[in-house]
């Protein structure tokens, strides 16, 4: 029997509720194949802080180290609550950075997938959306603005600045291009490549490696774009995108577009992928508004389950089940009331009873081989 250790940093806000319809599938995923799951609860963001005095505490980082994959709940308070903790501590720059750099995960896989029965989530128009949406953005990670040296302090005016550096090398940009193409050569063997090199020095490099890339994939077509004519395209005509490959700044910024266009951040899960260990997590935020209701959809939490069987644990027949299982429960009309809309013809469902269908339905399908 297969064991692996999951490490699960609950995180803030909705983060412990959508974990716990995680671990249910975790469960049940154990109970239908030949596997056992070791899964250990850590503290992790804001709410690590105010128990440890850090964000990221060195008894989480042992846990994650022994781990062979990290599934992470979304971290972070509302902007009064954030005041409470120091700049350098808060989650984002005290826990999230300090977690890719430890295990550099340098490449960030984020689904934005939306079949045409399901097109009644997004706010785009249905000629727009056609058959439907499945594009996969794949972002740098560990690099870029993000990363660079940082500085404040006092000018000789004597006015308050700010200085942040972005730097890339060639080494950086190689391994995430490697990983774009291999995952376009997968697909339909097109590749956006997303830059803006006509202002941005850092872009006329990364352009210059992607075209020494390419070479070695002479069957994926890349198209070189503009970011800001990537997040147009995005609105007017998603169908054209299949894999899009962008620097840090970039891809958080059109990821988050993406989960716009599907109409939530919360049908959008992801991957983190380094060269020893990956970590998963759903791209949205806590949302403290809605904490503890019992109303938050776990379906970017379980997606990101999805994606740890397919990409760390080789369960790729699983993990089309569970996707198979999340969707058809939208499929019967089910939502949990953070994705509904006014005067849609839905059947509202809490976050635990969302778990329990994906979970029932999972159970019906043929166990995987």
């Amino acid at each position: 029997m297969s064991s692996y250790k999951i490490a699960l940093l609950d995180g803030d806000g909705i983060g412990p509720e959508i974990m716990a319809e995680a671990v249910k599938i975790l469960n049940l995923l154990a109970e239908r194949n030949k596997v056992s799951f070791e899964l250990t609860h850590a503290p992790f963001g804001a709410s690590a802080y105010f128990e440890t005095g850090h964000p990221f505490p060195d008894s989480t980082k042992a846990i994650c180290d022994e781990a062979d994959a990290i599934l992470k709940g979304p971290i972070g308070l509302s902007h009064q609550e954030s005041q409470k903790i120091p700049v350098d501590m808060q989650p984002e720059r005290g826990a999230l950075l300090p977690l890719r750099r430890r295990y550099n995960t340098y490449a960030n896989f984020r689904p934005v997938f939306l079949p045409k029965g399901l097109a009644h989530f997004s706010p785009l128009k249905p000629e727009i959306i056609g058959e439907g949406i499945d594009i996969m953005i794949i972002r740098e990670l560990v690099g870029g603005l993000y990363f660079g040296e940082k500085e404040t302090g006092i000018n000789e005016d004597g006015r308050r600045y700010v200085k942040e550096t972005l730097e890339y090398d060639e080494d950086q940009i190689k391994r995430i291009m490697k990983v774009a193409f291999q995952t376009a050569q997968k697909r339909k063997k097109v590749l956006h490549n997303i830059h803006k090199s006509n202002v941005l020095k850092s872009s006329v490099l990364w352009n210059e490696v992607c075209l020494e890339v390419g070479q070695d994939f002479p069957e994926v077509e890349v198209i070189n774009i503009l970011v800001d004519a990537a997040a147009t395209y995005l609105c007017l005509n998603p169908g054209m995108f299949d894999v899009m490959v962008m620097e840090n700044m970039f891809g958080d910024i059109l990821s988050d577009q993406g989960g716009g266009i599907l109409g939530s951040l919360g049908l959008m899960p992801s991957a983190c992928i380094g060269p020893d260990k990956a970590y998963y997590e759903p791209s949205h935020g806590s949302a403290p508004d809605i904490a503890g209701q019992n109303v938050a959809n776990p379906y970017s939490m379980i997606g990101s389950v999805a994606m740890m069987l397919e990409m760390s644990f080789n369960m790729d027949a699983e993990a089309k089940n569970l996707w198979q299982a999340m969707q058809s429960v939208f499929a019967k009309g089910y939502s949990t009331p953070d994705l509904s809309k006014p005067g849609g013809d839905v059947k509202l469902v809490s976050t635990s009873d969302f778990g329990d269908m994906v979970a029932a339905q999972l159970s019906s399908m043929p166990i995987s081989s």
